[in-house]
């Protein structure tokens, strides 16, 4: 017991000699003496501090040759501390200081990371993910040779799947809302912005079935034209999924749409013999 709280004490005492230490350096150290100790704690992983440092060296030695240095520092140590906010806008802005160094294109590639990152779940907005999305084909455009363009792709693939399944969920939200106007303009818009979507089937399906459900709900006049996009829609549905999971309930409801069709195109050929009667008359 005796032991262990000598230990308690003796390290209690160094590091406060530490931040003693520290804190002079801070207040009066040279720019060589901060710059030395900066890049040590950086190495020793204790990049608190070394921002600290780094943050009073980027002024005083912005016109010196260790002013690249610093800004790679400065932002890793961001980046480091999981501040991928800041620290993507510090890598950004050291390719744009220093653009054609040797680390560039890793900078330019770790601020697109940093907003991967920061990228959060497909329920919330999705700003920053259109961001990251943005930088990362930006950065493939730029360095179409770097060893990270494949990694770039696998990354905007992920974000792009996330962003996908938020506007799937969305659509489904409105179908269940029986928004079905909305449901087809958003399951439509998801078959054209993610054609290799894996819930294809299920959208085709579900189009047409909005489409039913849509003409089943319409004042009279919009039903034949509502139902007849109904049929349209489930013969694609059936082209492309003819032994479908849904075929069974889909062939039902078309069978429906088929009867209210033919019944409308009764109606209308009553109508217009009627008329012609009249006319005759």
């Amino acid at each position: 017991m005796k032991h262990r709280v000598c230990f308690v004490l003796i390290f209690g005492l160094l590091f406060s000699l530490s931040s003693c230490k520290f804190q002079k350096l801070l207040k009066s150290g040279s720019v060589d003496e901060k710059y030395e100790s900066a890049v040590k704690l950086y190495n020793e992983k204790d990049y608190s501090r070394a921002l600290q440092l780094f943050d009073q060296l980027a002024g005083a030695m912005r016109a010196t040759d260790k002013s690249q240095k610093i800004s790679y520092y400065y932002a890793y140590c961001y980046f480091n501390q999981k501040d991928y906010t800041l620290a993507s806008y510090y890598f950004k802005r050291y390719t744009t200081n220093f653009p054609n160094t040797p680390e560039a294109e890793e900078c330019a590639y770790m601020s697109a990371y940093c907003n991967f990152l920061n990228s959060p779940e497909y329920s919330l907005d999705q700003t920053i993910t259109y961001e990251a999305l943005k930088d990362l084909q930006l950065f493939v455009n730029t360095y179409p040779g770097s060893k990270r363009v494949s990694e770039c792709n696998d990354i905007i693939d992920k974000l792009r799947e996330k962003l996908e399944l938020k506007d799937y969920r969305l659509t489904k939200l409105y179908y269940r809302m029986d928004d079905y106007a909305a449901a087809i303009v958003g399951l439509n818009n998801i078959l054209k912005e993610y054609p290799d979507t894996p819930h294809k089937e299920e959208i085709l399906f579900l189009v047409f079935k909005s489409y039913h459900k849509f003409a089943k709900e319409s004042i009279e006049e919009k039903k034949k034209e509502r139902y007849s996009k109904a049929i349209t829609a489930y013969k694609e549905f059936v082209a492309q999924y003819p032994e479908s999971q849904f075929l069974a309930e889909a062939s039902t409801l078309k069978v429906q749409a088929q009867k209210e069709l033919e019944s409308k195109y009764n109606k209308d050929q009553l109508k217009i013999s009627k008329e012609s009667s009249k006319n005759t008359q």
